[in-house]
């Protein structure tokens, strides 16, 4: 059984700097200390994004520091807050695709990953870039990776949702191109579950019969009113990140608190 650990939106900024008076990299350490402790036997943890707040190279760097401390293999891709050259100047060994996008597929005994690059950039045009985009050569490497796949279940790794999630303002800035996405992934038939992040929400569910897990931030979260038109809120709720089974049924998420979850049960 393969097992997967998910953190997205980590949005890391230089020292001394915090957002909205939390501190990035001391929840993102937290983090990575508990997954080491209990989830060390995963066979990847897989980033899908916003891995830093103004895409600077300060704050890739200080990720990089942290991210090296994780137990378990890494693989990476980005998000609308991230700035492709500027990453892999940091991370010169991240894989991409013919293309120079940060995509990769990862090949299990029991599936395929498949990361996808969903950043609207260059050029960096806020607000325009904050929405996602699979352009047609994107589309067409997932197109090949899909079909290499064969009947192995194939898992799809992406910063921006896919479809709309609820939230006025988040859904404003989802995957553009999201009927050709589905209408190629519909093709294949071997999609078994999309993973994403950027609404800093736990959500999952079902898309055009694909189900679908959205995770929480380790750093701040997204307010739960769903008509609030205004991208950028955020409140202080507890860090998570997303863990995922693939088992001969089917797949298995769940999502851990870390920082408030406990192992000390007591019988009541």
């Amino acid at each position: 059984m393969t097992k997967l650990i998910i953190f997205t939106d980590l949005h890391m900024v230089p020292e001394g700097t915090t957002i909205i008076g939390l501190d990035p990299y001391q929840r993102l350490a937290a983090g990575i200390e508990h997954v080491n402790r209990y989830h060390a036997d995963a066979d990847r943890v897989i980033f899908t994004g916003d891995l830093t707040h103004h895409g600077d190279s300060t704050s890739y760097t200080r990720l990089r520091r942290l991210i090296d401390q994780l137990v378990p293999p890494v693989a990476i891709t980005i998000g609308n807050h991230d700035r492709r050259e500027v990453f892999l100047e940091v991370f010169s060994g991240t894989p991409i695709d013919a293309n120079g996008f940060v995509q990769q597929a990862i090949d299990f005994p029991d599936c395929r990953a498949i990361l996808l690059d969903t950043l609207f950039a260059p050029p960096y045009d806020y607000p325009t870039s904050h929405a996602g985009l699979l352009c047609g050569d994107r589309l067409a490497w997932l197109d090949r990776q899909l079909a290499e796949a064969g009947d192995r279940p194939a898992l799809l790794f992406m910063h921006h949702p896919p479809h709309r999630t609820g939230f006025t303002g988040m859904d404003m800035i989802r995957l553009a191109n999201e009927v050709e996405f589905y209408d190629l992934v519909k093709r294949h038939a071997n999609v078994r579950h999309i993973f994403a992040g950027h609404v800093h929400r736990t959500i999952s569910g079902s898309s055009r019969g694909i189900p679908f897990s959205v995770f929480k931030s380790p750093v701040h979260q997204q307010p739960m009113p769903f008509d609030a038109p205004d991208a950028s809120l955020s409140v202080d709720e507890p860090a998570a990140y997303g863990i995922a089974v693939v088992t001969d049924d089917g797949v298995l998420v769940h999502t851990e608190d870390y920082e408030i979850a406990r192992r000390d049960a007591a019988f009541a």
